[in-house]
């Protein structure tokens, strides 16, 4: 099935208008990844630098919670969500500190300072905004477009996600819980940044985790190092069997979770919301490690796992070691 959308569902995704026409003439699109394939050649190479500018204007500072007049309702809504971990682990000294360091650095560097948020604490954050401080401007601008691009991944996921829901009249369950992660978010950016006078008398409840509950990295065994790029997209089973055959083609039945590319640590950015219980269910996190390695054995890999009703409060990590012509993978807590 082909999916498209118009401009201010793709300005939701990247503050561009440039952007967001190009991935209007180019769509539709035969998946999520074919979009983002298609969104990177955009971005990268079709539009200037004032497109750029344009997109990093379209977000809020690092811990504030609202996005500028140029946002979109929804790209301010995503913009709350992905900021979540780090509005949940802040206090009044952090978010300071955080505010004194976002001024000094775009009285330096011009713009916004720009970082895929999801999944970061706010010590995580600050620390690589000092780092990147001492950067030449051209070097930050670059990756700052790179930043950008995470981000903009991400939101796809969530786009196509969106109307894969709406679509599949066997997904009702994934409709219901994608609107809890959504309402937790609101919850937790709310409790974090509101008035108590506001709200007098309410206690709201945050998630005791710290981070979402399934991640991942990817280590190049064969140079002994993170493996940075690489496209990671978690997957959740929704068919109308309860788990899927072997051998049996299903695609329509895998609904998008998340998608993220690795760091320079070769960590993955947040996959899914931060939620006390995950859903129990039979996921599939796929590497694209043919776009990493052209000359590999592999053009992508595929891990399927299931989360049973009574490990939904524990974590799932699920690394990847790859080397030109193998992988190896394993559970880690």
């Amino acid at each position: 099935m082909e999916l498209s959308f118009d401009e201010k569902d793709y300005a939701s995704c990247c503050g561009s208008s440039r952007f967001a026409k190009e991935m209007v003439i180019a769509s539709p699109f035969s998946s999520l990844q074919h979009s983002i394939s298609v969104a990177r050649n955009i971005w990268f190479n079709k539009i200037d630098v004032n497109s750029w500018l344009q997109a990093f204007s379209a977000h809020p500072q690092i811990g504030q919670t609202h996005s500028p007049s140029v946002a979109s309702q929804t790209s301010a809504q995503w913009s709350k969500g992905e900021q979540s971990t780090a509005l949940a682990t802040a206090t009044g000294s952090s978010l300071q500190e955080l505010s004194e360091w976002n001024a000094q650095y775009r009285n330096k560097f011009g713009f916004v300072f720009l970082i895929c948020a999801s999944g970061r604490s706010t010590d995580e954050i600050l620390a690589e905004l000092k780092k990147r401080y001492t950067n030449r401007p051209i070097v930050e601008f670059e990756i700052a477009a790179q930043e950008q691009m995470k981000i903009t991944e991400l939101r796809l996921a969530k786009l196509f996600s969106s109307k894969e829901s709406i679509s599949s009249t066997t997904n009702k369950d994934s409709i219901v819980v994608a609107k809890k992660a959504e309402d937790r978010i609101s919850i937790i950016g709310g409790h974090v940044t509101s008035d108590s006078a506001n709200s007098p008398g309410k206690s709201i409840q945050l998630p005791s985790r710290t981070r979402p509950p399934i991640t991942t990295h990817v280590l190049d065994v064969s140079r002994g190092a993170p493996a940075a790029g690489i496209e990671v997209l978690l997957e959740a089973w929704r068919g109308t069997q309860p788990r899927p055959t072997f051998g049996v083609a299903d695609s329509g039945s895998w609904i998008v979770q998340g998608s993220s590319t690795t760091d320079s640590d070769g960590r993955s950015g947040q996959l899914l919301s931060i939620v006390d219980d995950v859903n129990p269910g039979i996921y599939r996190i796929s590497f694209n490690t043919g776009m990493y390695n052209p000359n590999g054995f592999f053009p992508y890999v595929s891990i399927v796992f299931e989360i049973l009703e009574s490990q939904k409060k524990q974590h799932f990590h699920v690394p990847l070691l790859l080397s030109p012509f193998s992988f190896s993978t394993y559970r880690g807590s």
